[in-house]
């Protein structure tokens, strides 16, 4: 079924296994019970529910993935109505999700439950084809001229793994922004401070999970869209190698930068649902490397890990996110002995803006003259336009190559600025606010122009209370090494972790 790499930390899944058998291969990669951290300082902390306590949780008669879902359905309701409007969801069925629910509590009730993911509740981005809803983009018009007819490949594997899929989060309209304010289906909110943006432009994969609507929700990254929303709603965020999740039935907005990403309360989470979606569309000739996953030991065993770091480019951000990081990093050096390796990346602005060009190329190019307002500026870049960021795309490649020969990963800041407050005007017409985008986005380029993985990992908190992130970018095809990584780094952090102002708890909730 899988080999485990000698001398190594890595699990190799052979090919051909089901998504349910990825999903039993990361169960087994987790910490054992006698292995796992007992700090005594996590007994008061806030935990967030993980994909084991539901699984646990059904498994042993304690309530039923029917009574999650009624939990669930009433809490849409609540987040949703007059006094709060968090938009979360775009859309969702509660007979749909009762269905789902009412199926997995007869597979628990026959004891034959489908894998760990039976049972819980995973929302997806409208981005992202999920039967039966339509997708939207965000927009009020894409779904009538392009229809959705079956689940994308991803939800499909999620689906296949007996998870109950919740409905289609909100999303910054086509993905063209980073606040996650829409005018059409509301502003969605971030659960630590209503009153401040939640990030785009997954932002209601992000804020769902940061309430405790579902322990993993799905986004797409195409331009930080994952990793920006997740920092601001202090929950993990994975954006896997370009390839390494098929991409079918996701709208092919950014076919070179665009990879669907997975938003998660805590890294083993993210782990269990990154075996679930990863792997070969069933249209596609195996292509991809093979597919490692790490195994999550002792953390004192993980020992020589070099991260690169830019200075100037670490410490464009405000004073309170600079500090977070460079304490976070100090603990890992202190911690597991890790080493900083200084160097220079150039031309970084260059490179956003050839990220640009080529991202507003390809979008413009997928859906034609109808996109207006932030997608209008796009359509003024030709082919030589294009061309040329494709070169500077090989040139950045090169620079990567080069540090990642003398670190193991580079260590950035997730975004420049933590959740900004919402202006009372933005609702009718949306919002671009160039100089809070330009810094949210500032660390998130090179994961996707140059197709390399990357997480974030909440590591603290801003004077006002609003999560930081920090960013672990690694070399193509490297997310088990991410992964054991983001691993350590939460277990120095999650004793500080804080519960949100608007969360749910559906696993004990009366």
């Amino acid at each position: 079924m899988a080999d485990v790499k000698q001398g190594e930390e890595l699990k190799y899944l052979n090919s051909g296994l089901s998504p349910a058998e990825q999903v039993q291969e990361a169960k087994d990669c987790l910490p054992t019970s006698e292995t796992k951290n007992t700090d005594s300082t996590l007994a008061n902390s806030f935990q967030r529910w993980t994909i084991m306590d539901y699984s646990r949780a059904y498994t042993s008669r304690e309530i039923t993935p029917l009574m999650v879902a009624e939990r669930l359905i009433s809490a849409i309701m609540k987040s949703s109505g007059p006094g709060m409007g968090m938009s979360f969801f775009i859309n969702y069925e509660s007979h749909d999700i009762l269905r789902q629910a009412t199926e997995s509590t007869l597979r628990y009730e026959r004891g034959e439950p489908i894998s760990v993911l039976d049972g819980v509740p995973i929302a997806i981005k409208d981005e992202i084809d999920c039967m039966p809803y339509p997708t939207t983009g965000g927009t009020k018009w894409l779904h009538k001229v392009r229809s959705c007819k079956e689940d994308a490949c991803c939800v499909n594997r999620l689906r296949s793994c007996g998870a109950i899929l919740v409905g289609k989060t909100n999303m910054h309209e086509l993905g063209a922004g980073t606040s996650g304010i829409n005018p059409h289906y509301g502003t969605c909110r971030n659960p630590y401070d209503p009153k401040r943006i939640s990030g785009g432009s997954s932002s209601g994969s992000a804020a769902v999970v940061c309430a405790g609507l579902c322990p993993v929700a799905l986004g797409v990254d195409g331009g930080g869209s994952v990793r920006m929303p997740a920092a601001l709603c202090g929950v993990v965020g994975l954006k896997p190698s370009f390839g390494r999740v098929p991409h079918p039935g996701v709208i092919p907005w950014n076919w070179t930068v665009g990879m669907v990403g997975i938003l998660a309360g805590t890294v083993e989470d993210s782990l269990i649902t990154y075996a679930a979606i990863s792997g070969e569309a069933e249209t596609r000739q195996p292509t991809t490397p093979k597919l490692y996953l790490p195994i999550l030991k002792p953390l004192s065993q993980m020992s020589n890990i070099r991260l690169a770091k830019s200075k100037e480019w670490f410490n464009d951000c405000s004073d309170d996110i600079r500090i977070c990081c460079l304490s976070a990093l100090d603990n890992l050096h202190k911690t597991y002995g890790w080493k900083t390796v200084e160097v220079t990346i150039p031309d970084i602005e260059v490179m956003r803006l050839a990220h640009y060009v080529t991202i507003g190329a390809e979008c413009s190019t997928s859906l034609g003259s109808d996109v207006r307002v932030a997608l209008s500026v796009y359509g003024a870049f030709d082919s030589r336009d294009y061309l040329n960021a494709q070169r500077i795309r090989n040139r950045q490649m090169k620079t990567h190559e080069k540090i990642f020969s003398v670190a193991d990963v580079i260590v950035t800041p997730t975004v420049g600025v933590t959740a900004y407050e919402i202006k009372d005007d933005v609702q009718e017409t949306g919002e671009l606010d160039y100089i809070n985008g330009a810094a949210l986005v500032r660390y998130s380029i090179a994961g996707n122009f140059l197709g390399l993985p990357a997480v974030t990992v909440p590591v603290g908190y801003d004077k006002a209370g609003l999560p930081i992130g920090i960013q672990f970018i690694g070399k193509p095809w490297s997310e088990a090494l991410l992964i054991q990584i983001a691993y350590a780094m939460e277990a120095l952090c999650k004793a500080e972790y804080r519960k949100p102002e608007v969360y749910y708890d559906l696993l004990t909730e009366s």
